[in-house]
């Protein structure tokens, strides 16, 4: 990842403010405050808004909620085009550096937790070699005996791994299964390094007690099919973005697209896809809330707590001003 570590300038950590958290938790409303009380610019770290039309399934913040904030990693990739965490933390290092060159304050801000690990701490891990007869293989099984009985196949050799990737994600299933035979070790052991990147960073984490994040998810959602998610979703699904023959593309498999083509190829109900799409998008923030978890040197707080966000400024204002910043908050 040379791209990754050529951010350090003159051999000095680049500052960085990450906003971080489950999905519906806020973080875009105050990630565009930090950067308008500190001259900033936003990074997005969302894997699916990554993508080019995917626009209401992935609550795009639309032009009212940036508020004049440049927002960067946002519709940059076409959906049809897989996307990594190494290309991620490629683009992303390298617009926090251009940001800092302008003389301003690069700001992280999504739920990917993935992203945040390779970004900031150096989250390497080791790469088996593909072998596609292999993944062929993995794909038939499948394809004859269904999602469940591969995903109990990794959950059997590497239940780490499972707990983290979601049944119906056949793809990471089946990649997951491949490093484990090829490799003889679970892919949740082949991390290599967990070491601190070139960044000084300042994460905060958005908290919530978890009834009122599952209350803002189902209006979220609400909200998505008023916006028109199930036209979005059949535009989408006839210009084959969604699905590729009768199997689903990575941009299918994100929650929203994949219950609403569950209703429109008549397996469930309208309702039945509406609870599901809320349903798993809560599970979706239960997974991230566990992953945010473990991770490092994170400061928790509720971004409508106006003590809690008056603190953080403060903290802010004294982290940026070690870099030079001159700032009038």
């Amino acid at each position: 990842m040379e791209e990754y570590n050529n951010v350090c300038i003159d051999g000095k950590k680049l500052p960085l403010v990450a906003v971080v958290g489950p999905t519906a938790s806020g973080k875009t409303g105050f990630a565009v405050e930090i950067a308008k009380k500190f001259n900033g610019e936003v990074i997005s770290m969302d894997s699916m808004q990554i993508y080019k039309r995917l626009n209401i399934g992935t609550a795009k913040p639309s032009e009212s909620e940036m508020q004049g904030i440049k927002h960067h990693l946002i519709d940059c990739v076409d959906a049809n085009e897989p996307f990594t965490a190494n290309d991620y933390v490629a683009l992303a290092a390298n617009t926090a550096e251009n940001i800092y060159s302008q003389g301003k304050l690069p700001i992280i801000c999504g739920g990917t937790g993935l992203y945040l690990n390779s970004l900031l701490y150096s989250y390497n891990m080791s790469e088996a070699e593909v072998d596609y007869s292999l993944r062929e293989q993995l794909y038939k099984e499948a394809e004859e005996y269904g999602r469940e009985h591969i995903y109990n196949r990794l959950k059997a050799v590497d239940p780490k791994s499972a707990e983290e990737i979601h049944p119906n994600n056949v793809k990471r299933v089946i990649r997951a299964l491949e490093i484990y035979m090829l490799t003889g070790k679970p892919k949740s052991e082949q991390i290599t390094s967990l070491e601190d990147g070139p960044f000084d960073a300042l994460v905060f984490g958005m908290n919530w007690d978890r009834e009122a994040l599952y209350e803002r998810i189902n209006r979220r959602v609400d909200i998505m099919l008023e916006n028109g998610l199930e036209d979005e979703v059949r535009t989408l699904l006839n210009d084959g973005i969604l699905r590729k023959g009768s199997e689903l593309t990575q941009a299918g498999q994100a929650i929203g697209y994949k219950e609403m083509l569950e209703y429109i190829d008549g397996e469930i109900s309208f309702n039945d896809a509406v609870e599901k799409i809320k349903m798993n998008t809560r599970r979706y923030a239960k997974r991230q809330m566990t992953w945010f978890k473990k991770t490092k040197n994170i400061r928790w707080m509720n971004p409508y707590n106006d003590a809690e966000k008056s603190e953080a400024y403060n903290i802010i204002k004294n982290f940026t001003e070690r870099f030079g910043f001159i700032n009038e908050f």
